[in-house]
């Protein structure tokens, strides 16, 4: 299958463009450099003051989050030889025109700013997926959905979601959703890499059953509801209690609860 790749520039997004490149034909790849990002909203005391905490005390979140890219990055340290365009917005017009030159048969999406009107409209036989790093629809939004987990108490809602990508916050139908297995010995970093490596595998074979014409198109309200979480809202308070609420990960993981519905 012929495959574009619209990722953002990050060693995760490197890796997955190596692991899709083992096993399809990638033709192309569009490079979302962000480096001209929106202007940021003006800075208030409250969120000062969350910042500051969170560089003093809560460190060992951001610094996992890292630790996770140096790992990919060693392992990845350049895309694939492939057709390379860079451009600061997804959005920008160069990335229909590079994309539909190349007549992919799949469009595949991971890391970008949420793409517009006029970018999906950007023609392709098979159309155009994306993937979340979260179990849709119950856990959405960002800056990342394994952490909310774990700071509200839901551990089962680890997992990943390759979906039919549409203008919403990780809202399209669903193609393969699944829960990321932990044995509950896993330590922050790992728990962050099961996630990682789980959510490429998906989307391996999300890729596969569209190429067998076995993928499923299933709207995310016949499955259920969920939150919809936002940076803003990732506080000082959250890391807290991420960080409080991990301890009982062990537990918790192997707790007797009710499952999700998902969609193999």
């Amino acid at each position: 299958m012929k495959l574009v790749l619209w990722i953002g520039n990050d060693p995760n997004q490197y890796a997955l463009a190596h692991k899709l490149a083992a096993k399809h034909e990638l033709v192309g790849i569009v490079l979302e450099t962000k480096s001209n990002p929106p202007k940021k909203k003006k800075l208030t005391l409250p969120m000062f003051v969350s910042k500051v905490l969170v560089r003093l005390f809560y460190k060992k979140i951001t610094a996992t989050w890292f630790a996770l890219m140096d790992e990919y990055k060693t392992a990845y340290p350049e895309l694939p030889e492939n057709k390379i365009l860079k451009v600061n917005n997804i959005n920008d017009a160069e990335t229909k025109t590079f994309t539909e030159a190349l007549s992919p048969d799949l469009i595949v999406v991971s890391g970008t700013y949420l793409a517009k009107k006029n970018t999906l409209s950007t023609h392709s036989k098979n159309g155009i997926v994306n993937l979340h790093t979260g179990l849709s629809p119950y856990i959405k939004g960002g800056p990342n959905c394994t952490n909310w987990c774990i700071a509200t108490q839901q551990f089962e809602l680890i997992g990943n979601t390759i979906m039919w990508i549409d203008e919403g916050i990780d809202s399209g139908n669903l193609i393969l959703t699944e829960q990321t297995t932990f044995t509950g010995n896993e330590s922050f970093l790992e728990v962050h890499r099961k996630v990682m490596n789980h959510a490429h595998d998906l989307y391996l074979r999300a890729i596969n059953n569209i190429e067998n014409n076995t993928a499923q198109n299933v709207p995310q309200d016949e499955i259920g509801s969920g939150t919809v979480y936002y940076t803003k809202d990732w506080t000082w308070k959250a890391h807290a209690a991420l960080l409080r609420n991990f301890k009982r990960f062990k537990n918790e993981v192997n707790a007797s609860k009710p499952q999700p519905k998902v969609v193999p």
